[in-house]
């Protein structure tokens, strides 16, 4: 399956917006206020659904003289527009080659896909020659070495681990200087999930990433949340705590596979400005694709 087709896996909720707008000649308030209840009910969020709707009635003031072409080509723009400002490149190009490996410290709560989505990654850089270490940094939950162990034998790559219980940092410190001294490209470091209110393990990542830089100055050069696309604006909550706690560059957006109403994703983007670079489609190793907003919105709006 193309990445093309995988997008039409994450249409979700736009098929409301689309019959709607097959079914009006003109746009009226009564259509405005369904849109308004589909994307609440989507997700979206208040916040951004507000930005949306206010959009919409600014550019058009007299709504019954408008043909609904005009709106869906308006809020397909509106939509782009609040990706694409936070379009975010695969990473790679835009790091100081001389601090080679790229290092990306990969943070989220259990539950969200975080290894899985360590293994997807590592098998879509390693089909591009690319030589991938994974840190096997989550010390803390019971079966956590052994999971991204299965992944690095999956993908053939190597891993640095340490024994259950064991210092996090140390972990991420030896896989780092490791995969310096084996002039390796990538560093894919898994951590313990957490919350907010876990504030050992939070203080935990901070830790790690001043571990990091003692042998990479500048690095990470990537922290990379995961989030799951079916919790809706719970996700939202949780790219704030880790956002103001240790600085997330990156999101990785898990389960977007038809099953979530996938909303999140717009407010996210709107409220953090965090870039989204991965999103999860499927269960299978290839299901994790680069994200690319205009290829997203594309499918959204095709019939």
């Amino acid at each position: 399956m193309s990445s093309v087709s995988k997008y039409k896996k994450v249409i979700g909720f736009w098929g409301g917006i689309r019959n709607l707008l097959s079914k009006k000649r003109s746009l009226d308030s009564q259509l405005i206020e369904n849109i308004e209840e589909i994307l609440i009910s989507a997700d979206v969020g208040i916040e951004t659904t507000e930005f949306l709707i206010d959009n919409i009635v600014d550019k058009f003031p007299n709504s019954k003289n408008s043909h609904i072409g005009e709106l869906s080509d308006f809020f397909k723009k509106e939509i782009i527009s609040i990706l694409e400002k936070n379009q975010c490149s695969n990473g790679l190009e835009s790091y100081n080659k001389s601090s080679k490996p790229f290092v990306s410290l990969v943070v989220g709560v259990n539950g969200s896909g975080k290894t899985t989505t360590i293994g997807k990654i590592a098998y879509k850089y390693k089909v591009q020659r690319k030589k991938i270490l994974l840190g096997a940094a989550d010390t803390f939950r019971s079966g956590a070495i052994e999971q991204l162990g299965i992944w690095a034998n999956r993908v053939g790559c190597r891993m640095i681990k340490h024994q259950m219980g064991g210092d996090s940092a140390a972990v991420a410190f030896d896989a780092v200087q490791s995969a310096v001294s084996k002039s390796e490209d990538i560093v894919l470091i898994d951590t313990a999930g957490r919350m907010s209110n876990q504030s050992h393990l939070m203080e935990e990542l901070k830790k790690i990433k001043r571990t990091i830089q003692k042998v990479i100055s500048d690095a990470p050069h990537e922290v990379l949340l995961v989030l799951d696309g079916s919790i809706g604006q719970n996700a939202l909550v949780q790219a704030g705590e880790f956002f103001n706690d240790i600085g997330v560059t990156a999101l990785a957006i898990t389960k977007l596979d038809g099953t979530s109403k996938g909303g999140m994703l717009f407010s996210i983007s709107h409220k953090y400005n965090i870039p989204i670079k991965y999103i999860g489609v499927g269960e299978k190793i290839d299901d994790l694709l680069l994200f690319d907003s205009q290829k997203y919105v594309e499918s959204l709006f095709e019939n």
